[in-house]
């Protein structure tokens, strides 16, 4: 697998460039702007961490961690209200990237076992 090309990681990052410009551009609620923003800025730097060094499992985990974190920060910022483009935000885009690290595990962990002699 090659440096900068598993579309797993690339859409991790812009879930978290959306949640990032997101913060701003829509109306807030409760803490919503700081946990879209740390969220976001996280969720880009573990993407390009994949991107620039395919093969690290445990970077997987914490960009699936990430998304959870997401997903549930709604809740944990109280900006769970059906009204907020906020939540929406957090909940789609918490599920899209639980989802594409779910599926980008075990290609890492291939590449990680190719990379290890035996």
């Amino acid at each position: 697998m090659k440096k900068w090309t598993r579309w797993e990681d690339w859409v991790a990052a812009g879930v978290g460039l959306i949640a990032v410009v997101c913060a701003f551009a829509l109306p807030q609620m409760g803490a919503s702007m700081p946990w879209m923003l740390i969220v976001g800025v996280l969720l880009i730097a573990a993407g390009v961490a994949n991107l620039a060094m395919p093969g690290m499992v445990a970077m997987e985990y914490v960009q699936l961690a990430l998304g959870a974190l997401l997903f549930v920060a709604p809740w944990l910022g109280g900006y769970a209200d059906m009204q907020s483009g906020a939540a929406w935000v957090s909940w789609i885009g918490g599920a899209v990237a639980v989802i594409v690290a779910a599926l980008a595990v075990r290609p890492a962990m291939h590449m990680h076992d190719q990379a290890i002699p035996h």
